[in-house]
């Protein structure tokens, strides 16, 4: 039988680990923030998320992030969800271009107003980023 909580603390240990190369300062701010109202809440994500589905085998975290972009665009109700994701995808090697294309993908399956939602979130990230000196 498997020791729980090491099985427990491994998957967390994964997931702040995956957190931290995929969205760096931001996704520790997020979690940081939600364990100030909801510790185990934080933890769910870091385990579930990250720990078990962004350490998956299968895809590489490029592609995860293109998923994830989308989904949020999609969804038309995530924002502050999709500024953390598109700075991810930049982070882990998505260009602007590309992430604005996958955005203007979703206006087909999302409609317009979630595309356009999208790009005003990108282009927030996107100042924001070249303001702190980065792409």
């Amino acid at each position: 039988m498997q020791n729980v909580p090491n099985a427990a603390s491994s998957r967390l240990e994964r997931g702040k680990r995956a957190l931290a190369e995929i969205d760096g300062d931001g996704g520790e701010k997020v979690v940081a923030a939600l364990a100030e109202i909801a510790p185990d809440f934080a933890t769910y994500i870091l385990e579930f998320s990250f720990g078990d589905i962004y350490s998956r085998p299968g895809l590489a975290l490029r592609d995860r992030e293109i998923a994830t972009v989308a989904a949020l665009t999609a969804m038309g109700n995530a924002t502050p969800q999709l500024k953390v994701h598109i700075e991810a995808a930049l982070n882990v090697g998505l260009t602007r271009e590309e992430i604005v294309e996958v955005i203007i993908q979703m206006a087909v399956y999302a409609g317009f107003p979630a595309a356009v939602n999208g790009l005003f979130a990108a282009k927030e990230v996107f100042a924001a980023n070249k303001a702190e000196g980065g792409l």
